[in-house]
């Protein structure tokens, strides 16, 4: 009999899922505000997601994910747009962390590579196949790799920022550009100001729904899994908050880079210490951080797709698995992709600009298919035995977690202030028909399934095999 998830092994869990020092930079441009966001974040989205996530895991652990939860209330249909939204927001923000990790990866060069549209294209997409050739390899590969990476990777580097703006905080206030003040920490709720920040924060916590998967393998799961999301809450939010002031009293707000500004804030506390030469270390670190927790979401989002495909939504063409039992043809199809996305940015002329385009076209993808989860949630009754979420929770949960989705959607279609965008209404637009083109292929899917209808997908899964 395997042994149960322990809650340590939970917390970590959840941790090395979620956090990531690739958001610190974008929520570094707000300032002592974000601490505001981050708590409300926690609170009203957070949260909610972890325990909604939970109870569906419960309801039939061999048939978990998205497109199976949200099934069970509203039929395969609406199945399919659920995890289709899961999907296509990796593919959109996936560009985003190669980004983060091709800059970070000019440091190990030349730092004047980061600003190298050529240099940056090339490393991206050299880091994607890699990591999607990686994955053909199997889950359990995968899964090691991701654990190491992502813990060695993340944990030393933002420990690292964290003791470094700390100390630096308290004995040279003189290089403070934005010193702290208590006034400092309420936004002013202006919409054109302070509330982009809830975005980039939100793009900060997408995931957790991953870790209610494994609440069957938890040893009691009804105390140990609100447990694991108090402790995992309050480690992801110190050390995301702790580590984007480091950024945000460093670095001048019009001088922060989205993509690198995690190297420029290490550039400068080193040279400050007057240890400049472990800037490729901890450039190396990172990287390696970013690519081990780059893994999971390949094959995740590439699984969920797999259980519409069974249902006849995508061509059994798709159903074929390799030796290592992964389904290699959606990997390839993501890749590509991926790629098509990452080829774009030779075309834009701010990469900050594009940066923020895709995290916000990401983050509300990502919120639409939450939206189909809540209400899914709201429409289904309390799971007869597993973890049950506790009644008065269960209710507000869901009516918070849909209110912070639609206002982060809703945010999203606005421009970040000192982010330089040529036209606002050309970038509203740009978002809407982000969001057109990204959800015009289910209804050809639908469609696809209609016509199909009737045909055995199960006896089929051996020709393509």
């Amino acid at each position: 009999m395997l042994s149960k998830i322990s809650l340590f092994s939970l917390t970590i869990l959840i941790v090395s899922t979620i956090g990531s020092i690739r958001t610190l930079p974008t929520t570094a441009f707000f300032g002592s505000s974000l601490v505001f966001f981050y708590l409300l974040a926690a609170v009203i989205f957070l949260i909610p997601v972890a325990f909604i996530s939970a109870e569906f895991s419960s309801r039939n652990i061999s048939e978990g994910g998205v497109f199976h939860w949200v099934r069970q209330a509203f039929g395969s249909k609406i199945g399919l747009l659920a995890i289709w939204l899961q999907w296509i927001n990796t593919m959109v923000w996936y560009p985003t962390m190669l980004l983060f990790i091709a800059s970070t990866t000019s440091y190990l060069i030349n730092p004047k590579l980061a600003d190298d549209k050529l240099f940056l294209l090339l490393s991206s997409l050299a880091t994607f196949w890699s990591i999607t050739f990686l994955n053909l390899k199997g889950i359990k590969s995968s899964v090691k790799l991701n654990s190491f990476c992502g813990t060695v990777g993340t944990l030393i580097p933002i420990c690292a920022l964290i003791f470094l703006g700390g100390w630096l905080a308290l004995t040279d206030r003189t290089i403070l550009v934005n010193p702290f003040t208590w006034n400092s920490l309420i936004p002013s709720f202006d919409l054109l100001d302070n509330s982009n920040a809830l975005v980039t924060i939100m793009a900060s916590f997408l995931g957790m729904e991953l870790a209610g998967v494994h609440v069957g393998d938890i040893k009691d799961p009804q105390k140990s899994f609100p447990k694991a999301v108090a402790y995992s809450v309050l480690i992801l939010l110190g050390t995301l908050i702790l580590g984007a002031l480091s950024i945000a009293y460093i670095v001048p707000k019009p001088d922060i880079h989205f993509a690198d500004g995690v190297m420029q804030t290490f550039v400068t506390f080193l040279n400050v210490f007057k240890i400049p030469y472990l800037v490729p270390v901890l450039a190396f670190l990172i990287v390696l951080g970013g690519a081990g927790g780059s893994i999971n979401w390949i094959l995740s989002p590439a699984k969920g797709l797999m259980h519409a495909t069974e249902e006849g939504f995508l061509p059994p063409f798709f159903l074929a698995k390799n030796k290592n039992g992964v389904s290699y043809r959606i990997l390839v199809l993501q890749a590509i992709v991926v790629t098509i996305f990452c080829c774009a940015l030779h075309f834009v002329s701010n990469v900050n600009a594009y940066y923020w385009f895709l995290m916000a076209l990401s983050t509300g993808l990502y919120m639409l298919m939450y939206v189909l989860l809540f209400l899914a949630a709201l429409k289904l009754k309390r799971p007869e035995k597993g973890y049950k979420i506790p009644k008065g929770f269960r209710v507000a949960s869901c009516i918070a977690g849909l209110a912070s989705c639609v206002i982060t959607i809703i945010v999203g279609f606005q421009p970040v202030p000192g982010v330089v965008i040529e036209n606002k209404g050309h970038y509203i637009l740009m978002i809407v028909v982000g969001f057109s083109l990204m959800l015009v292929p289910v209804a050809f899917l639908w469609s696809y399934q209609k016509k199909r209808k009737g045909a055995n997908i199960h006896d089929l899964t051996n020709i393509v095999s």
